[in-house]
């Protein structure tokens, strides 16, 4: 999950909780500060990748070198809580702050990282991309839905009853698999079938992190998903097909994930215990296991919060994770982020991920608001609860606070007076693009309100109102309400039931909540890579009552736009099984649309409303059947990754216990610009710079290739060759890009693009340039 996706907040740092261990060890054993360094906690000794084939040799020499600092075999066996030995080499471990300072300096230890915790950051949402299914001829029939291929999904579990994982045309477990179906609470293996393939839980490094009692959370010690993201997600990226599906009667129609026919591997590692999360124990347990299991695909709606943590310190588990993963053959899609629309909040920077961006589609809820002077105004809602039918007062929140000295304006709870509330429908005005209607609503319900009118910079991303009918608009409706509001004597108001419309609304527009570029750790990798749907996404769900078999919801955040790329990714792979995870990047990124259903270049929701760049949508909005037959691909091996990462701070001993490949770091000329991205992206241009790039043939064999180039504003781009001419043994060729600014001043980014083509295939780079000069003040 993202961070502020559904309910999910922020992610706390090292720092903090440490202080908090600290702050509960003298509370609960009335000990004095002096001690604290006796408290143990759990630290990841990562040891990069593995130098023995058989995993119970590498798990000895984690009990071995553990034994050694501890003093005992028993004292090793009581504080190790997972060994790491399938995909890669290292244990998470109950250890003091010294002695985590201590293994650091044993040989073969990369690093040593403390256990962090993440957050976790649809009927008609592959209609709206183009994969219809019942088209003939496209990627979704020619793929076979996906048949075959293995997605799994990092999250919080599965409600495995729902519609959306029933097995029926699926194939046979692919005889590769080697995963299983671990039993826990209220899971058997019973629960899975050819659609759930395989199911495991972790949750060690979760419970060392926040003590908890099972009995008291909506939870389950199991695979079984007790929050409803990890179902929402695994639905939206490979559920199978279910008919009439909706959310109380709106948006109704077949309901089906991006690649109906692929199994589904869930890990979960998400807990909805407290404020919730996912520690870095558990997430790179889960990497591990998924290598070792087999599967094609990894979909993790999972991110740090701001400031990130670099990839080079090794303390980001997705990082890390992926990497192996990524260097095994396995495509690993991660969630941008919901911090949006501030510049620089992206996550999953990682070059070897694919970061995916949020954005619309052409679904709305329009809901009428009906004024006393019969005056009918729109905004949207999904609320489908208690309506009266009937006119009400109509009242602006400021006119009713409690405290006349604190501002009630956005309805924060325990803002507004009950007296004057009761029995109204309150215009709220939001102060920012991140207020919550959901909250709001509360703070109407408590003070005896009957309706709510919610004004924002943005209508995307609709929350559900349990108690009150609630209707998003726009401060343009908003500020006539409000003019009616002071004109009339007695206004009055009433809310209509929402509607379901399809193809009216000019779409996608990038939502104002999906986290932005440049990347803050390294700026030389565009990030996000690509936009997907993510707003007001209705798909399978944790149902309110237990004992329902079947719930669905919407819910919005750049972890729905996760999952509908996982979907399209395995739906490539079936095409074509023996691309990289860098090609099939390459191929999303390079034939993404710039321009929406209205034939107008993709804007952004919310105050910024401008022509959205590729710090907020990457390559463009994702184009699964152009993505299937790109024509050129960027690829990108892992020895360009391994000398990209010498080039931002890794020794060679260290990539060396990393790879377990003798890697000699040979520093290099522009090594960061010249990593083979589908993009290019240069933060600092002092005057010229020459970036190589090659691209790799995969469309017809003999073909020529001509550049198109369209440079940013003020700076020179020149191409050479300008020509690439392609045959059976000229499969993979080589080009420069040189850039050249005469700015005299420090100027901000600019955006252009190269386009390769041959007449049939668009092959489109885009290009992100900022020049500098060094002044001395």
């Amino acid at each position: 999950m993202d961070p502020k996706s559904s309910k999910w907040r922020g992610s706390s740092k090292n720092q903090f909780f440490m202080i908090l261990a600290i702050i509960l060890l003298q509370h609960q054993l009335h000990i004095p500060v002096i001690h604290a360094e006796t408290a143990k906690k759990v630290h990841i000794v990562y040891m990069g990748e593995k130098r023995h084939e058989d995993p119970a040799t590498t798990k000895k020499t984690h009990y071995e070198m553990l034994s050694t600092l501890l003093g005992s075999k028993e004292a090793a066996q009581s504080s190790i809580l997972y060994s790491y030995r399938h995909g890669f080499s290292g244990f998470a471990a109950r250890i003091t702050e010294s002695q985590a300072a201590e293994i650091a300096e044993f040989p073969g230890v990369v690093q040593v990282i403390p256990n962090g915790i993440h957050k976790l950051h649809t009927t008609r949402s592959w209609e709206f991309i183009g994969l219809k299914h019942h088209s003939p001829q496209n990627l979704l029939t020619q793929s076979n839905m996906g048949q075959g291929t293995i997605i799994g999904v990092i999250d919080s579990g599965v409600w495995p009853e729902s519609k959306s994982f029933h097995d029926e045309g699926m194939g046979p477990v692919p005889s590769r698999w080697k995963g299983i179906c671990q039993q826990g609470e209220h899971f058997k293996p019973y629960n899975c079938n050819r659609k759930i393939i395989g199911a495991r839980w972790f949750v060690k490094g979760f419970q060392d992190q926040i003590h908890f009692n099972t009995t008291e959370s909506r939870e389950f010690m199991s695979p079984r998903d007790g929050d409803g993201h990890g179902t929402h997600t695994a639905s939206t990226a490979a559920g199978n097909f279910v008919a009439k599906a909706s959310y109380k009667g709106l948006a109704t129609g077949l309901a089906r994930g991006g690649a109906p026919l692929a199994h589904l591997a869930i890990y979960k590692v998400c807990w909805n215990i407290e404020d919730g999360g996912c520690t870095d124990a558990d997430i790179l347990k889960a990497f591990d296991k998924a290598i070792h299991d087999g599967v094609d695909i990894l979909s993790v709606s999972i991110g740090n919060d701001i400031p990130l943590f670099s990839y080079a310190d090794m303390r980001n588990s997705i990082a890390i994770g992926s990497f192996h993963a990524t260097s095994k053959g396995i495509t690993v899609v991660c969630s941008a982020g919901n911090d949006g629309p501030i510049s620089q909040t992206v996550a999953n920077t990682a070059p070897w991920l694919t970061t995916v961006a949020a954005s619309t589609i052409d679904r709305a809820f329009p809901t009428a608001i009906i004024l006393g002077n019969n005056k009918t105004l729109r905004g949207q809602s999904i609320t489908i609860g208690k309506h009266t039918h009937r006119f009400a007062g109509l009242t602006y929140s400021e006119r009713i606070a409690l405290d006349p000295m604190v501002s009630s304006q956005d309805c924060q709870p325990g803002s507004l007076n009950p007296t004057l509330a009761a029995g109204k429908i309150i215009l709220c005005l939001s102060k920012s693009d991140t207020q919550d209607m959901f909250s709001a609503s509360g703070s109407v319900f408590q003070a005896g309100g009957v309706g709510l009118i919610y004004a924002q910079f943005h209508t995307d991303g609709i929350e559900l109102c349990e108690w009150i009918p609630c209707v998003k608009v726009d401060y343009e409706v908003g500020t006539q309400i409000l003019s009616y509001i002071r004109q009339a004597r007695s206004p009055t108001a009433k809310l209509s039931f929402p509607k379901t419309v399809v193809g009216k609304r000019a779409s996608p527009r990038l939502a104002s909540f999906s986290s932005r570029g440049p990347s803050s750790i390294t700026p030389e990798v565009l990030k996000p890579d690509i936009a997907a749907p993510g707003v007001d996404i209705l798909a399978a769900y944790t149902p309110a009552n237990k004992d329902q078999g079947d719930s669905y919801e919407f819910l919005s955040g750049t972890s729905m736009a996760c999952p509908h790329v996982s979907g399209i990714v395995a739906l490539i792979k079936s095409l074509h099984p023996n691309w990289s995870p860098a090609a099939i990047r390459s191929a999303l990124v390079t034939t993404a649309s710039q321009t929406g259903t209205d034939g107008m270049k993709i804007f952004e929701e919310g105050s910024t409303r401008k022509e959205a760049d590729p710090f907020d949508m990457g390559g463009g909005h994702v184009n699964p059947e152009k993505a299937a037959y790109p024509g050129l691909v960027y690829d990108t091996t892992t020895e360009e990754y391994i000398q990209y990462l010498c080039s931002i701070g890794y020794s060679s001993s260290s990539i060396t216990r990393l790879t377990n490949t003798k890697i000699n770091c040979v520093k290099k000329t522009n090594t960061r610009l010249n990593l083979n991205l589908p993009s290019i992206t240069i933060p600092n241009l002092k005057k010229k710079v020459t970036v190589t790039r090659k691209v790799t043939n995969v469309g017809n064999v003999n073909s020529v290739y001509k550049a198109i180039v369209q440079a940013p504003i003020g700076i020179s781009m020149a191409v050479e060759p300008k020509t690439l001419s392609f045959n059976r043994i000229n499969k993979i060729l080589s080009f420069r890009v040189t850039f050249l600014s005469s700015q005299k001043v420090q100027g901000e980014y600019r955006f252009g693009s190269l386009t390769w083509t041959d007449g049939e295939h668009f092959v489109r780079s885009p290009i992100s340039v900022r020049d500098r000069e060094i002044l001395d003040y």
